[in-house]
């Protein structure tokens, strides 16, 4: 078996490999040949852990992968250690040979801002220029890199319940980028935005109906356990609505909440976004639409992911062998 640190998966994989390897899950499990069912997870003492599994059946071996992420939010403050730390776990799907085992913040934080590009080209207006992304932490920043890679903007908006960390995070890409980037201490901008991006720890929703005009397209990142809370449960109900996974969604994500508070049914949601990935559905019906993606992150981009890097890693000879027997 293969042993994979973070900084060797770090040195195998840019953002782009990240968006086709993902690009590449979602289109499988659209056609049948990928296997992705919704995540477990169970609380602790003081933070929760989900473990998220999926088979991909195309490449040679087929394989699978199964991600163990323990979130323990006052780990920064407390114990000088990150919020989330866990492994994922890749086998032969053919005859369960263990084949690699790797830190999983890397992928985490990629793989998820993979999906949101993905959205993004399918689900935003094209002319897109002004876009508000609604939390400054690691996966604000890499939300902040999965949009430009889908479209031209002109001007980003940062906000967060941290103005110092907004402010840090506006300074730090309007030093690298040709466009503006500010900070905004309130929600003020998201009425000027085509793009919404939350990615946030809110366990009550903030993004309401009165913030978001025509045209709006919204990635939801933020929800991944079922106390977490971004989108408002009739900006829900009023709109194009596409998921990562309907099952999923149902249980952990803001789907959840809308479904508990009565504004939907899970047949309000339109599409996966498999099925627009394999152009099986638009995801998008007028300018004037506003789009919502409901992200809650997928053992299938974790093993799509995980399997691109493990063939990178063979052939580059990167990792450590263990032999388990």
């Amino acid at each position: 078996m293969l042993l994979l640190s973070r900084s060797g998966v770090a040195r195998l994989m840019d953002f782009t490999d990240y968006v086709e390897a993902v690009e590449a899950g979602f289109r499988a499990a659209a056609t049948g040949k990928a296997l992705a069912p919704p995540a477990a997870a169970f609380h602790a003492p003081g933070g929760s852990y989900h473990a998220k599994a999926a088979t991909l059946l195309t490449g040679d071996p087929p394989v699978m992968a199964i991600k163990l992420n323990g979130d323990y939010p006052g780990n920064p403050a407390a114990n000088g250690l990150p919020t989330v730390q866990g492994v994922i776990y890749l086998a032969d799907a053919t005859n369960g040979q263990p084949l690699a085992l790797m830190d999983s913040i890397e992928v985490t934080i990629n793989r998820t801002g993979a999906a949101t590009t993905l959205a993004v080209r399918h689900m935003a207006r094209s002319n897109s220029k002004v876009a508000t992304i609604c939390g400054a932490g690691v996966q604000g920043r890499i939300q902040f890199k999965a949009v430009l890679a889908a479209t031209a903007l002109e001007r980003v908006y940062i906000w967060d319940v941290d103005q110092d960390a907004a402010a840090s995070f506006a300074q730090d890409m309007a030093a690298k980028l040709s466009l503006d980037v500010l900070p905004t201490p309130n929600l003020g901008p998201v009425l000027e935005s085509d793009i919404v991006v939350t990615c946030t720890s809110s366990r009550h929703p903030f993004l309401t109906p009165a913030l978001v005009r025509p045209g709006t397209f919204i990635s939801a990142a933020g929800a991944d356990n079922s106390d977490k809370s971004e989108i408002d449960p009739q900006l829900y109900a009023r709109n194009l609505v596409v998921v990562d996974s309907l099952e999923q969604t149902a249980e952990i994500g803001d789907l959840h909440h809308a479904l508990d508070a009565g504004a939907v049914a899970p047949a309000r949601v339109r599409a996966t976004l498999g099925e627009l990935v394999a152009l099986a559905r638009l995801g998008r019906t007028g300018d004037s639409s506003i789009t919502v993606f409901d992200s809650t992150g997928m053992g299938l981009q974790d093993v799509a992911s995980a399997a691109a890097i493990y063939r990178r890693a063979l052939a580059g000879g990167v990792g450590t062998r263990l032999a388990l027997t």
